[in-house]
């Protein structure tokens, strides 16, 4: 099996040509979708697929069982407590109408332990790894989280994924999740907000009702940058409530 060096290697590769390919596909204004019949407010685009296709290609090289959004568990025949967890467009909607940021996510775990992640971000370009024990980067240079410790000064990144459920209690809480910050932000993007944190622009970001693909790399490089993550597992596989901040927040009731 290939090292860890190595796959990191191969999956920063692997990124920058599916952001070329997401490249043409915006060119080429390839951005026809349709809406989940199982989760209504879910959009699935021919971009997710054909960006899909190339990272499964690629991934399988190393041999590892690969996790995707779009395709679910794909499994290899080696034996590995070690997968890849890759979402093919992360903020397909923002791809989709031109409204902000994406990113091409690809994770490493071993079993339930981020051990790294690999964001192609759309459209700068901006390549961005990291994980506990290797830091976190983009082009090369080092990633550190805020050192701002006072909620009243701190800014959240959150939103309201597709399978958030909206009724006076989720009201309730998120309201009250906000009101804690001096400021709030929606990106349409949990690994572009979890990058957000991982430079130090925010302070915290946490949503419940997310999906494992949407914030695995995210993950991975908040940890490298220094911060803190806090992972709650719902009845549901793979979904989850994620809270990830700079280590130096008082969080106390936020992750019950």
């Amino acid at each position: 099996m290939k090292s860890i060096d190595e796959l990191l290697i191969l999956s920063k590769n692997t990124a920058i040509l599916a952001f070329n390919k997401l490249e043409e596909l915006d060119r080429k204004n390839i951005k026809s979708y349709s809406l989940s019949s199982s989760i209504p407010r879910e959009f699935k685009s021919d971009a997710d697929h054909i960006i899909e296709k190339i990272l499964i290609d690629e991934l399988s090289k190393s041999d590892l069982n690969i996790l995707s959004e779009e395709s679910g568990l794909n499994k290899t025949s080696h034996q590995s407590s070690m997968r890849f967890i890759i979402d093919p467009i992360d903020g397909t909607v923002n791809f989709l109408r031109g409204i902000h940021c994406c990113s091409i996510s690809i994770a490493l775990f071993d079993n339930d332990e981020a051990i790294f992640g690999v964001l192609a971000l759309y459209p700068s370009g901006d390549i961005v790894w990291g994980g506990k024990d290797i830091g976190s980067f983009i082009n090369g240079k080092s990633l550190k989280v805020s050192s701002i410790s006072n909620m009243n000064k701190s800014i959240l990144c959150t939103g309201f994924p597709s399978r958030f459920r909206f009724n006076s209690s989720s009201y309730s809480t998120q309201m009250e999740l906000m009101s804690k910050f001096s400021k709030v932000r929606m990106l349409g993007s949990a690994s572009q907000s979890l990058f957000q944190v991982a430079k130090g622009s925010v302070e915290c970001y946490s949503e419940e009702e997310i999906m494992f693909w949407d914030v695995a790399a995210g993950i991975a490089i908040v940890e490298g940058a220094g911060g803190r993550v806090k992972v709650l597992k719902s009845d549901s596989d793979f979904v989850l409530k994620v809270t990830a901040d700079n280590g130096l927040l008082d969080l106390s009731g936020l992750n019950k």
